[in-house]
């Protein structure tokens, strides 16, 4: 491999969309500069969700270059949004030529872009493959599935993933399995994660509600299926309030759940001090109340991986996961929205009895290395091939 990136070979663009892509993203980029060769990137934020004092303090956290262009797609249904994002991307490619263009994770930017990519002739490859939850009622299932099936190389951060690839007709060649990026960022940051009361402090919360022996819990909720319908919210808040009473919970409250809470007139049901309302977190703050709590609750994917790496047992409010590894091995328990299953689930683990799992195998904070090797090595190697057909 020479010591240098052939002055003909373009950059890999990296796409990101949104705020879990940065995380994962964070650590590739890292790694390709790290590499030798270095691998050239170009850093392209499609800005599908995009607040500025949000994004300011990730790319902060992360140690995050700030992206070298800014689509600035916005919200939108998800028709309009892959739509602009393909309209928006096609100039970049004209533009840079890129040796390849590397997405991330589920959102609708990564379809959007490996579209635009695939059909210019220009290879994809795709950072968390494979994963399925096999509920094609989640948009973000469709963009996985959609993904994985176009794009050039498919790395993936567990086992069974090759094996839903290869049921879906994709051959082992386009396969590596590395790790999980997620990880990494997690690793990397893990000493630099805030303190819980001085996040409480800084959002105008009382430290000294978590700073009982007790400890405390944290909760995230967003999806539709859980904060769309006023009965399922009322239910899953009432659940919640009642294991406040033994518990204090800190609850980082999602735009779009707080505002269905007071949509659907709500509010009585978090109107105790026991329960934490603070606005979104940053990274570091998240990961340091996740990293010092008790038991996590959430709908979140990406928490169901930390919380295994952390050894923090999980209750996933949610009917099935595209992470199975994290029940099969780590710390999370799936109680979809059964409030008895959440109750019990949470009686059990506050008297000691929670999952403590263990760290599945190359969760090891190295995936984005291998990433680098592999993806430098490959990109080079073709190269050398097409130039000496010509």
């Amino acid at each position: 491999m020479p010591d240098i990136w052939p002055a003909d070979l373009g950059p890999v663009i990296c796409v990101v969309g949104a705020r879990p892509n940065f995380m994962k993203m964070a650590p590739i980029l890292r790694a390709f500069s790290n590499n030798q060769p270095a691998i050239p990137t170009l850093l392209v934020h499609t800005g599908q969700h995009y607040d500025r004092d949000m994004n300011d303090k990730l790319f902060e956290d992360l140690q995050l270059p700030h992206p070298d262009i800014n689509l600035e797609v916005g919200s939108g249904t998800h028709a309009v949004q892959t739509a602009e994002v393909m309209r928006r991307f096609e100039p970049v490619l004209d533009e840079k030529k890129p040796s390849c263009v590397l997405v991330v994770g589920d959102v609708n930017s990564t379809l959007a872009c490996t579209l635009v990519a695939v059909k210019k002739g220009i290879p994809v490859v795709h950072v968390e493959a494979g994963l399925r939850s096999y509920d094609r009622a989640m948009p973000e299932e469709i963009n996985r599935i959609l993904t994985d099936q176009i794009a050039d190389i498919l790395y993936t951060t567990e086992r069974s993933a090759t094996a839903n690839l290869t049921r879906e007709g994709i051959s082992e060649e386009r396969i590596r399995f590395v790790g999980n990026v997620m990880i990494d960022s997690l690793l990397s940051n893990r000493e630099k994660a805030r303190d819980p009361q001085e996040t409480l402090r800084t959002c105008g919360a009382d430290p000294q509600a978590i700073a009982s022996t007790q400890g405390f819990g944290v909760v995230t909720m967003h999806r539709p299926s859980n904060v769309d319908h006023p009965e399922v919210l009322r239910s899953l808040l009432g659940v919640l309030k009642e294991i406040s009473e033994s518990l204090p919970l800190v609850f980082a409250l999602h735009p779009r759940t707080k505002g269905n809470i007071e949509r659907f007139g709500l509010s009585d049901l978090i109107d105790t001090p026991r329960m934490i309302m603070l606005p979104p977190q940053g990274y570091l703050e998240i990961l340091g109340l996740m990293a010092n709590a008790r038991i996590v609750l959430t709908d979140s994917g990406g928490l169901q991986e930390e919380t295994t790496a952390l050894g923090v047992p999980c209750l996933t409010m949610r009917e099935n996961t595209e992470r199975p590894i994290t029940v099969d091995q780590g710390t999370n328990t799936m109680v979809g929205r059964d409030i008895e299953a959440i109750r019990s689930h949470t009686r059990e683990t506050l008297a000691g009895h929670g999952k403590s799992g263990r760290v599945p195998e190359l969760w090891d904070g190295l995936a984005a290395e291998r990433i680098a090797a592999d993806l430098g090595g490959w990109l080079i190697a073709r190269h050398q091939s097409k130039q000496s057909i010509q």
